[in-house]
């Protein structure tokens, strides 16, 4: 802050006068203390909702993201269930293995068969290995086949237990199906 010149007046008794002494200039420059501790106080509240709002953004697209791949896992329950629909009669059933007798697009007999090799459900095509249905980053904690055979034909009942690997909660996802092979009706 700068303050303005000021006069100072001074008695003369030799002369029986008024001197008029010209004040020096004073000026201040810089911050008081307290107004540092108060800009540092401001900056350290303002980091403080930034860093806080970083992280909740953080942490919700990475709830998005884990919530996202165990829904996208459905789809190994979609190919079980198709591969189950489009066969003409279930070769073998266990609790973690199911062979299906099929035809491949040419009109050839084939066999589809799915495993549960912890964690993963694996699917073979004619005796052969085609990979894994599931992705890396998801974990199959359960695959249960059980097959219905009533009067009319014969059913085969699908559990599936799924959490993501990247989930510290460990939460699940469960997926049920009954699916009527095409060849049983």
């Amino acid at each position: 802050m700068i303050k303005h010149k000021k006069n100072k007046i001074i008695p003369d008794s030799a002369l029986g006068s008024i001197q008029i002494v010209p004040k020096a200039l004073s000026s201040k420059h810089g911050y008081a203390i307290l107004e540092l501790l108060f800009y540092i106080a401001f900056f350290a509240v303002l980091s403080f909702v930034v860093i806080s709002a970083m992280m909740t953004m953080a942490n919700s697209f990475k709830e998005t993201t884990i919530q996202e791949q165990l829904i996208q896992s459905g789809t190994i329950m979609e190919r079980i269930s198709r591969e189950i629909r489009s066969a003409s009669d279930i070769v073998s059933i266990s609790s973690n293995d199911l062979l299906l007798s099929t035809k491949d697009a040419n009109g050839a007999d084939k066999t589809v068969e799915f495993k549960f090799v912890d964690p993963n459900v694996q699917l073979w095509e004619a005796g052969a290995n085609t990979g894994n249905l599931n992705s890396p980053n998801i974990i199959v904690t359960s695959l249960a086949f059980s097959q219905i055979i009533t009067a009319k034909g014969k059913a085969v009942r699908i559990i599936l237990t799924v959490k993501s690997a990247n989930d510290a909660l460990g939460r699940m996802q469960d997926f049920y199906d009954t699916v009527v092979p095409r060849g049983s009706y």
